[in-house]
């Protein structure tokens, strides 16, 4: 790891997310807390990977991360300032240092602008070049992204989906962010397409120190691309540390079930099948105690009553599991 990687960039502390729906005429409205009290930091050219079910919280972490939501409670700090608190030119600069990548490259870009006018627009919004500098910027960093120059004069429909990713990554990093949070970057691309988007990122990464937060159901992307893993489940962390100690041998039984839900080819590197009972809980009405115990294996009656905290478990680097029997794994 260089020097660089060891500089905290982000930094969430017990964000949370709540929204009320509903509501009327005698009729109170509910409250879903979305997101619950989410902690973590990430250094520079680190890439942490957030993965659960749908509904887990996921998205609406990415949306705080990227300034496009304000927390309901707690603080993120980017490079160790508070994003929420932050003066209207501090903010603006947070917003430069933080970029996203979306799911859908279909969606995600203008049709009626073509590559380089999307490309420049960071620049024009953010920056003081003039027109011959961000012409020059934009050519090359359709270059870092694998485009020709003649496709700058070309609009989205004339890509591939594929192409459209590179094109979307591009622009994330015009501005050469500090982070850049991907919500499930590949999941809307064929097969043979996704590893050549990964290895892109990893290469920018290499390249240019960012850091990323990767948001993800896909345990093999996954492992292509952390170096440090935190699996929700109903808005909460349900287990975070190292990629390697979550993946291989994870403790919460959430974590077991979606690894081995995932397929592997190799025998050795299966894990024992614990099939998840039922559906995820409704976000309106959460389970007491654990949220997970309703379709936990090993849930017993203190599951059912008493929130597990977050806690540090005995192991290498630093692993922490919400789960009152973590240590008989």
């Amino acid at each position: 790891m260089t020097a660089a990687a060891t500089t905290e960039v982000m930094r969430a502390e017990g964000l949370a997310r709540h929204y009320r729906v509903g509501g009327g005429w005698l009729r109170k409205p509910a409250l879903v807390r979305a997101l619950d009290g989410v902690s973590f930091t990430l250094a520079a050219g680190r890439t942490l990977a957030v993965v659960g079910e749908s509904g887990c919280g996921k998205s609406t972490l990415a949306r705080q991360l990227v300034l496009i939501e304000p927390p309901s409670a707690g603080r993120l700090l980017v490079d160790g300032a508070d994003a929420a608190t932050a003066s209207g030119a501090a903010r603006g600069a947070l917003r430069r240092r933080v970029q996203m990548v979306f799911q859908n490259p279909y969606a995600a870009l203008n049709p009626r602008a073509t590559v380089a006018r999307a490309l420049a627009e960071p620049l024009v919004i953010h920056t003081r070049l003039t027109r011959a500098e961000r012409d020059e910027r934009v050519a090359a960093m359709l270059a870092r992204v694998g485009l020709r120059p003649e496709h700058a004069a070309r609009y989205p429909h004339m890509f591939s989906g594929g192409q459209r990713q590179r094109i979307a990554i591009a622009r994330a990093m015009m501005l050469s962010p500090g982070i850049v949070v991907a919500d499930e970057p590949t999941s809307a691309l064929d097969v043979s397409i996704q590893a050549q988007i990964l290895n892109l990122f990893m290469e920018l990464q290499e390249t240019s120190g960012t850091a990323y937060v990767f948001v993800s159901h896909n345990l093999a992307v996954v492992e292509h691309v952390a170096d440090d893993v935190m699996v929700m489940y109903l808005g909460r962390v349900a287990e975070q540390g190292a990629k390697d100690e979550v993946l291989r041998h994870p403790l919460h039984p959430y974590t077991q079930a979606l690894r081995a839900a995932a397929p592997v080819l190799r025998r050795a590197d299966r894990h024992p099948r614990r099939p998840l009972a039922g559906e995820l809980p409704s976000p309106l009405a959460p389970p007491a105690g654990c949220a997970f115990h309703t379709r936990c294996p090993r849930a017993a009656a203190r599951c059912r009553v008493e929130t597990p905290a977050l806690r540090e478990v005995d192991g290498p680097g630093g692993r922490q599991v919400a789960c009152h029997f973590a240590e008989q794994e």
